[in-house]
């Protein structure tokens, strides 16, 4: 499977854009793992939520999945609830 299952139709305009760039990161791994949770939790995030997400999706993805995977630490900056969340995701 390819992509999200989600169609994303009762989603906002942002939200929608999110769950896009979420699944059309560069590397496979990123797409599984953020496609992911946007799929899961996407439309419940907040709006401070979204603003923490948009600047992890700016990211290059070689950093966010080594976070992810825990081969490398992640840097404070970036150690926040929602990176937690993610994380989380991977092992639901």
């Amino acid at each position: 499977m390819t992509g999200t299952a989600f169609a994303g139709e009762e989603l906002d305009n942002r939200r929608r854009k999110l769950l896009f760039r979420s699944w059309h990161r560069g590397i496979r791994e990123m797409d599984l793992i953020l496609g992911g949770f946007a799929d899961a939790g996407l439309a419940t995030l907040t709006d401070a939520e979204l603003d923490q997400y948009e600047h992890l999706l700016e990211l290059q993805d070689a950093d966010l999945l080594a976070w992810v995977t825990g081969t490398n630490p992640v840097p404070a900056a970036f150690d926040t609830p929602l990176l937690k969340k993610i994380m989380a995701s991977r092992a639901a």
